[in-house]
Order: structure tokens, then sequence, then C-alpha cells
């Protein structure tokens, strides 16, 4: 069985020839090197491409050990890309590899970049690269190629892709693995779960983790463990570094807001978490803080709390977001204030949340993650920030409950989440 991957093949397919450098990018076991290396290199072949005029390059291979040497790269392109060949592509499995800087001078990563911008700059070279987590991050590429490249950001598999691929027959059964475990593509394929426990177990303590201390050259994990449990434990929940510091503290652990939020940005860098901002909707404005964290993929938080906080609202909450941003869409929690009295008469003003607002372009639309609408009551605490948007935008409302699609007098869509996942919005 092969999983497509087709929402981000299609996008490589639309990128390609473009003049930028395609930096494709995302959580390790993602499924990155796949992408590029069998579904894109197998379209080129059958859009017709000769083979010889596709140089693909797996730098974690130890037959190709000598191209991490910059000098040995560039000398490889220079044999075997000429003019008149015509059109070669260039696809490059972990270009890290060549920047290895216990290996190689410091500046080698500049040099690194500096190879892959000038083979764009030839008119018959169309240059691909995948980057792990350890040392091609997204901060790395806005900083060194300057506008010169184009990022495709992957992430684990949607629940839609997930099922597609699974051999589950029932969607039920198949999301009740999914929301356990996740959507790393290996998982996919394995039926015993204790395997996937010490799969997803194993990820963290030998690979995340470990770039990460590496990287940045961290004296120990401690601190970085014990904040990923706590945004594990916390998914979806308002917090900043100064509270999270209170929440150190209380453990005690004595670690400082500054040093919270570096090991934040390291965590968001490393895609295993991702910071949703809140938006003011009626003021057409961020606010600075709290923010809400949610984890690239539900498996991976559940292993951080051995599966005993199973909390369905807010692993649904997860993937939710997971399939917007997947989708891609820009998300933010949305905030809508409204003015009301209090049980004296006095006015006051309340801060009402909507769990999303999704934007792509002129394209918007809200969605409230509600794990179950089982009175009038009920469903009228889902609507009120809804009903306070000023604008005729879309609204979904995802529920677990057992209903076929419906709008409401309003408008708003009401819908399971399994539909909503297996769907295209």
């Amino acid at each position: 069985m092969i999983i497509t991957r087709d929402l981000y093949l299609d996008r490589l397919k639309r990128k390609a020839n473009n003049g930028l450098v395609k930096v494709v990018t995302g959580l390790r076991r993602s499924g990155k090197s796949f992408l590029l290396m069998t579904l894109f290199k197998n379209w080129l072949l059958e859009t017709g491409v000769k083979s010889e005029n596709i140089l693909a390059i797996d730098l974690e291979s130890d037959d190709n050990r000598a191209l991490r040497n910059p000098d040995e790269l560039s000398a490889y392109f220079k044999t075997h890309i000429h003019e008149g060949q015509g059109r070669c592509y260039v696809l490059i499995d972990e270009a890290q590899m060549a920047i290895q800087k216990s290996e190689l001078k410091s500046d080698e990563p500049i040099r690194l970049y500096g190879i892959l911008t000038d083979l764009i700059k030839r008119r018959n070279a169309d240059v691909y690269v995948t980057g792990s987590n350890s040392k091609f991050l997204s901060s790395d590429i806005r900083t060194e190629f300057r506008g010169r490249s184009d990022e495709i950001r992957v992430y684990p598999l949607t629940f839609a892709e997930y099922f597609s691929s699974c051999r589950h027959q029932d969607k039920l059964q198949a999301w009740r693995d999914y929301s356990t475990y996740g959507g790393l593509p290996y998982l996919a394929f394995v039926d015993n779960e204790e395997d996937k426990r010490n799969y997803l177990s194993n990820l963290f303590s030998n690979i995340y983790f470990k770039d990460i201390v590496e990287r940045f050259s961290l004296q120990g994990d401690e601190i970085l463990s014990t904040l990923t449990d706590i945004l594990a434990s916390n998914v979806g929940s308002l917090t900043n570094p100064t509270r999270l510091a209170k929440t150190f503290e209380s453990k005690g652990i004595k670690a400082s807001d500054v040093t919270i939020s570096l090991d934040i940005e390291r965590l968001i860098d490393s895609f295993l978490i991702q910071k949703a901002a809140r938006y003011d909707v009626k003021g057409k404005k961020y606010i600075d803080s709290p923010f809400k964290y949610y984890f690239a993929d539900i498996g991976l938080r559940n292993s951080r709390l051995r599966f005993r906080q199973q909390e369905p609202t807010h692993i649904m909450e997860n993937i939710i977001y997971n399939e917007l941003v997947a989708r891609g869409y820009e998300v933010d929690v949305g905030i809508v204030r409204k003015e009301s009295k209090d049980n004296e008469g006095k006015r006051e003003l309340k801060n009402l949340e909507i769990d999303f607002v999704c934007n792509k372009g002129n394209e918007r639309f809200y969605v409230q993650s509600a794990y179950s609408i089982p009175t009038v009551e009920k469903m009228n605490q889902e609507t009120s920030s809804l009903n306070s948007v000023p604008d005729s935008f879309p609204k979904v409302i995802a529920t677990q409950d057992n209903v076929a699609p419906y709008h409401t007098e309003k408008g708003y869509l009401v819908i399971n989440v399994l539909d909503f996942l297996l769907g295209q919005k």
C-alpha cells in the first residue's frame, strides 16, 4: 500500500520550474523523503523526464558520503549538469548532512546554501531538497536563502490520508487508532499497539530531543522534556512563558521565563509543536499573549503523557487544528468582545472565543470544535461567539455527535468531525 500524499505532491508540481529552491521541511518521519525521492521522482518520469536528467542524491546514504562535503557536491553538479542536455532536476534528500559542523569548517552552512542558489541560476536546473529539523529548520531557510527558496511544509498524515491507507474498514475504528497514535506514516502499517507506543516514545528520546540538544549545544534536556510534558498536558489551553515558569516552580524545577521561551521556539522550529495566536475579530488585530500550543502529531502528544491523559475534547481540537494547517490555512484563535450586563445591571465587556479563524488569501471561515451538543443550552453556548462575528464568512461547528450535516437557522454548518476531516472545505 502506497500513501500518495497528493496534497503535497500537487504543491510540488505547481512549483516545478519556478526558479526557486524548493525546500521540503517538516517533522522527522512525516514522509518528506518518500514524497520527494519516490512520489515526485516517479511523477517526473511519468511526464517524460529522462532518468539521466534526474539527479537524486540521498546524503544520508553511505554511498554518497563524499558528497556531504560541499566542495565534492559542487564538483558533482559541474560534472553532471551540462548545457544542451535539457532540464535537469536535482533532488537532494537530507541536505543538512552537508553542513555537519563537526566534520566541516564553521562557514560551510553558508557554502551549502550558496551552492544551491548557484544551481538555480542555471537555466536548465530545477532544485529540490529535504531537510530534517536538526540542522535545516524553517528559520534557517528564511535567513540563508534570502527569498530564493519556496518552502513546502509536510505534516503527518491527515485523518483522510490515514483512513485511505489503513486496513480498517470502519471509520470509527480508524478514528480510535488515529486519535490515539496519530498520523506518522509508519504507524499506518503497524497493528501491534505496544509497537506503536514504543515507536513514538523512541522518536522523542532518540531523535527529536537529541536533535535539539545537539543543535543548540544544550547541557541536557530536563527542562525541554518537562516543558514538552506540560504543553502536552495543557494542549489547546492559553498560556505563556511566565505562567509556565510558575508551573515549573510548583514542580520544584528552576526555569526562567526566558529559558522557557527559548525552548518553546526550539520546539516550534523543530516542527514538534505549533503556536496559535489570538486574533480580535472585531478589532482586526492580534493579541500578544497568551497563546495556544498544539502538537504537530496527536500520537506524539499522547505518548508524552504515556497515553494516560486522553481528554477527547482536547484531542479532537488538536486534530482539527492540524487538519486546517495541512489544508494550507493560516489558523488563529478568534476573540470576539461582547458587551453585556452583570447581575447588578452593570455593563461589562466579555471575551468570547472562537476556536479557529481560518484564512487563505481572500477566503475565510470560522470553526468551533464542540465534542458534543446534547442540549439547546449547549448549542447556544457554542454559537454565542459566532453570533457576534461582524461578517458573513462561513461558520462551521464540528462535533463527534452522530449527525448528518445540517445548517442552523443562522446558516452555521453543523457536521460530524469525521465527515469534516474526510471532506474538503
